[in-house]
C-alpha cells in the first residue's frame, strides 16, 4: 500500500510515520515540500505519486492568531482540504482528514456525537468546519481534541517547562475536554483507513478533564518520572481570568461510541497515555 502523508512534520504527522503498518510504503511531505494552498502543485504531486491512501495531517493550528488571519487559516484548513480530496479522488486514493472539537459551541451537557449540530465560536473552528464540508462524501473524517506528543509544541511540554521554572502556574479550570495522545490517534487512523471506514467519527483518549486537571496530572507524572525536581503550586482559574482573542468551547467532550465499534474497543484513558508520553520524554533524556 502506498500512502502519502501531508503535514508529516507535525505531531500527528510524526505519529502517523511511527505507527504505519508494515506493508505501507510512505511518502511524507511537510509544508516546505508541498504548499497545499497551491492547487496545481497538489494535483501534480498526487498524480505523480499515485498513492492508495492520502492522509491529511496538515493544519493551521494557531487558534488565537487565526482571529486575525482567518483568510490564511481558511486556505489551509478549508480550501486546501477540498484540493487534496479532489486530487486523491482523481487517482483513486482513499482520503483521510482530521478535524477538531472546536467545531462545537461548548454548550452541551453531554458528549457531542458526530451528528450533533455544530456551532464554532472561533475563526479556527469555522475554517476546520469548512474543511470537513470540502473533504467529500467518500472521505474518513476524524475529529479530535487536545492533541499532544513527546515532541513539538503542546500543553504537556509547556506545563513541564513552566513547572520547572516557576513556583506557581495558573491554569484554566472551566474548560472541559479530553487529552489525546498523537501516536494513539495516528494508529487509529491507520486501522480505520485500512478497514475502509468512511464518514465522520470522533477520536480522543477516554475520560474527560479540565485543563487544570490535566496540569495536575502532568505534574504528578513528571515528579514520579524525575522530570520535575519539586512541585509548583497549580492555581485553578476561570476562563475570564485568562482572556484570549479566540473563544474556546467550555465543554467539548466527544462521543466516541461509533469509533469504538469501528476499532473493536475503547481508546485508552488519557491518564494512561499521559504516563506513556512522560516515560518517552524521560527515555529520550
Amino acid at each position: 500500500m502506498k500512502a502519502l502523508i501531508v503535514g508529516a512534520k507535525g505531531q500527528l504527522g510524526r505519529g502517523l510515520q511511527a505507527t504505519a503498518p508494515a506493508n505501507a510504503v510512505l511518502t511524507c511531505v511537510g509544508s516546505d515540500e508541498l504548499d497545499i494552498t497551491r492547487p496545481e502543485a497538489v494535483q501534480a504531486f498526487v498524480a505523480q505519486e499515485k498513492p492508495d491512501l492520502l492522509l491529511n495531517a496538515a493544519a493551521y493550528t494557531a487558534v488565537d492568531k487565526a482571529e486575525q488571519e482567518e483568510e490564511l487559516a481558511l486556505a489551509i484548513n478549508g480550501t486546501a482540504v477540498g484540493t487534496l480530496a479532489s486530487a486523491a479522488h482523481a487517482v483513486g486514493a482513499r482520503f483521510v482528514h482530521v478535524s477538531t472539537d472546536f467545531v462545537f459551541d461548548g454548550l452541551s451537557g453531554v458528549p457531542y456525537a458526530p451528528d450533533a449540530p455544530t456551532g464554532p465560536l472561533s475563526a479556527y473552528g469555522r475554517t476546520k468546519l469548512s474543511g470537513e464540508q470540502l473533504a467529500g462524501p467518500d472521505a474518513l473524517i476524524v475529529r479530535t481534541a487536545w492533541v499532544y506528543a513527546p515532541t513539538g509544541g503542546n500543553f504537556v511540554r509547556t506545563m513541564l517547562r513552566l513547572m520547572g521554572e516557576r513556583p506557581e502556574v495558573r491554569v484554566v479550570a472551566d474548560q472541559i475536554g479530553t487529552p489525546t495522545y498523537a501516536p494513539g490517534l495516528a494508529a487509529a487512523l491507520w486501522t480505520m483507513a485500512g478497514a475502509g471506514v468512511t464518514g465522520l467519527y470522533h477520536y480522543t483518549d477516554s475520560g474527560a478533564a479540565s485543563w487544570y486537571d490535566f496540569a495536575v496530572a502532568i505534574q504528578e507524572e513528571g515528579l514520579a518520572a524525575g522530570l520535575l525536581s519539586q512541585a509548583a503550586r497549580i492555581v485553578p482559574i476561570p476562563t475570564s481570568d485568562y482572556p484570549t482573542p479566540a473563544k474556546r468551547p467550555h465543554y467539548s467532550v466527544l462521543d466516541k461510541a461509533t469509533t469504538y465499534a469501528a476499532l473493536g474497543g475503547p481508546t485508552p484513558h488519557w491518564r494512561a497515555n499521559l504516563r506513556i508520553m512522560i516515560d518517552a520524554i524521560r527515555a529520550e533524556g
